[in-house]
């Protein structure tokens, strides 16, 4: 089983809720116009994040006022930009874990999301675009893509395997893999954001968790974990999936919590924001992130926990 390597932290550019660019060129002049470049350094820290009120319902009418980024040490307060986020530009995958770890639930649990994503499609300021959602499961070596882009019409729920069916649990692996598609598919700008159905357990990657938060870190991924345990059974896997929303800016959902996730989910993305500002400091190494309020203080945030400098 791949475990978590003590005192690592990500090593990565936080893609859609963080991201820190560093630009340069040189300049010189010999006579000759192909000779000539110009010299320019840029350096500016993006993130995206979301916000709640006190009832856990996106908050879409923030203003730039009503929040200050601290980055490390130091609160900014005065921003380059501040703009809400075009939600319908998610790329959206969901990875279910259909090994024999997972409750009987799955197949059941599973069905309702996807009823769910059928039920907005085509619904105004609600629904997720067909082209925009892909489907991955694991129960064995390898994780398998059911569908990309057609999955309301290709019965992809037909195609998952039964819930207890026997298999080891790559799950390190598997988000890698569906991560990797992410930042692959569709809009390089879009936000990318990774439905992790699973009991948070894993018996075979190669990879770790570490890796699993990195390479999401560094592809602009967002992890949210529906936990698949037990509710009657204390399980170490949620503190796994816990640790993988947390650290990615998404969110985690305890048992049998599935049909409400996904609205949630997508009022998430309507209550979605990104700032821009220039860095406070180039010291070298990880620079962690907290978005707090300053006037509300109901008012939750959730984004990535940092970024390196430099990349």
């Amino acid at each position: 089983m791949a475990t978590s390597l003590p005192g690592r932290r990500p090593r990565s550019l936080l893609g859609l809720l963080l991201l820190l660019f560093c630009s340069g060129a040189t300049t010189g002049w010999a006579g000759d116009p192909a000779d000539f470049t110009f010299r320019a350094k840029v350096t500016e820290v993006r993130i995206s994040f979301s916000a709640t009120d006190q009832n856990n319902h996106g908050v879409a009418t923030l203003q730039a006022s009503d929040f200050a980024v601290v980055d490390k040490d130091v609160i900014i307060r005065n921003f380059q930009s501040f703009t809400r986020s075009d939600w319908t530009k998610f790329e959206i995958a969901i990875l279910a874990d259909a090994s024999e770890s997972v409750t009987p639930r799955f197949r059941q649990e599973m069905a309702e999301l996807l009823e769910l994503v059928s039920q907005t499609a085509g619904v105004p300021d609600a629904g997720v675009p067909d082209e925009n959602l892909s489907i991955f499961t694991f129960h064995g070596v390898e994780p398998v893509l059911l569908c990309a882009g057609d999955c309301r019409t290709s019965h992809a729920a037909e195609q998952l395997p039964a819930a207890g069916a026997r298999g080891l649990t790559p799950l390190y692996d598997s988000i890698l893999f569906a991560a990797n598609f992410l930042s692959r598919h569709g809009d390089a700008n879009a936000g990318k954001v990774l439905i992790v159905f699973s009991d948070g357990s894993d018996t075979i990657s190669r990879n770790s968790l570490d890796d699993a938060v990195e390479t999401s870190l560094r592809t602009g991924v967002q992890l949210y974990c529906i936990d698949q345990n037990n509710p009657r059974d204390s399980s170490p896997g949620a503190a796994v999936l816990r640790a993988l929303a947390s650290a990615t800016g998404g969110r985690y959902f305890p048992p049998n919590q599935t049909s409400p996730a996904l609205q949630v989910i997508l009022e998430g993305f309507r209550a979605s924001y990104t700032v821009s500002y220039r860095m406070p400091s180039q010291a070298l190494g990880f620079h962690t992130i907290r978005i707090l309020p300053t006037h509300n203080l109901n008012l939750q945030f959730r984004s990535r926990s940092g970024y390196f400098y430099p990349y």
